[in-house]
């Protein structure tokens, strides 16, 4: 990418969409085009190929998507599958029609079988069931990035695609019924600090692993991809270092200043035992992560205080 070239980020009002934006502009770019959903529904056939046909972007950073934990996803399947597979194939498509010169194809690592090889290597993609509590959400990932090489073999296009591990960090959604562990468990324990409680009940036994990704690292890979990767393999994004839900649970608990008890509820659901992605191709490339995880804990609460209406999404 030059510094003026035309650079559409899709969902520059999420976490990672907005983070792209921040790394872009840290670069030096500085044509940069985005919509708000209100501008430009992304479901909207007609709106999207309108929107592609007047705008004419050269670049496109695919980040928007319908998002939730395990409870978001397990009451509306339906919902996370098609909305998803909709605004990809929309954006991806028309794209396509309008010569885009490169697009990157932002998925998660739930894309991966859920007794994976651990580390999860890209080859292990559809080897295996999927994890059936976000079997929904993984399959429409699946299908965007399997697009994206699809076009790339039929018609010779330059689309890559990025899979994330759990990420965190600036604008993340704090919702506490449609959020990820970690933002619901930094407002969770906020709460409990602010109103002395003296016990906080955390779902599932805490045994599963995670990994965790700043998404201001993140939006670093991607960005470094658009400009040194080209491939039908997706490319992994991770920090390749794990942690037990317990362990994360402690440690966003001490950076907060809680000091009350932590209980397990082993009725609710654990979801994937282990999700360690394998990050030896973003390194061979020349790529590694930068920010701890503690530090980064500690640079999500400062956000999440500075900015308390984010609670309430």
């Amino acid at each position: 990418m030059e510094k003026d070239s035309k650079i559409y980020v899709a969902g520059h009002r999420g976490m990672v969409g907005s983070a792209i934006v921040r790394e872009l502009e840290r670069q030096g770019y500085h044509n940069i085009v985005t919509r708000t959903h209100k501008e430009l529904d992304l479901i909207n056939q007609r709106e999207v190929e309108r929107f592609f046909e007047e705008e004419r972007p050269e670049y496109v950073f695919l980040a928007a998507a319908k998002v939730g934990g395990i409870e978001a996803n397990q009451s509306a399947l339906a919902d996370f599958m098609y909305d998803n597979m909709m605004l990809e194939m929309n954006v991806i498509h028309a794209a396509w029609k309008t010569g885009v010169k490169k697009l990157e194809f932002l998925g998660s690592s739930c894309i991966y079988p859920r007794l994976a090889p651990q580390p999860m290597p890209e080859s292990c993609l559809l080897t295996s069931s999927l994890e059936p509590t976000n079997e929904a959400y993984a399959l429409a990932k699946i299908s965007g990035l399997k697009y994206c090489e699809y076009l790339n073999r039929q018609y010779g296009t330059d689309y890559i695609s990025v899979m994330p591990t759990n990420l965190y960090g600036p604008n993340d959604n704090y919702h506490p019924e449609h959020s990820h562990v970690l933002p619901a468990l930094i407002r969770r324990f906020h709460e409990a600090k602010v109103n002395g409680l003296e016990e906080v009940t955390c779902w599932g036994d805490g045994s599963p692993l995670r990994e965790f990704l700043y998404v201001d690292d993140l939006a670093n890979l991607c960005v470094f991809l658009m400009n040194n990767y080209s491939g039908n393999e997706t490319v992994n994004a991770g920090t390749g270092k794990e942690l037990t839900i317990r362990k994360l649970t402690e440690l966003v608990a001490r950076v907060i200043g809680y000091d009350g008890r932590i209980l397990w509820d082993a009725s609710r659901p654990n979801g994937t035992p282990r999700k360690l992605l394998d990050v030896s191709k973003a390194k061979a490339l020349g790529w590694t992560y930068r920010t701890e995880l503690e530090d980064g804990i500690r640079l999500a609460y400062q956000d999440f205080l500075n900015n308390p209406m984010r609670a309430e999404r």
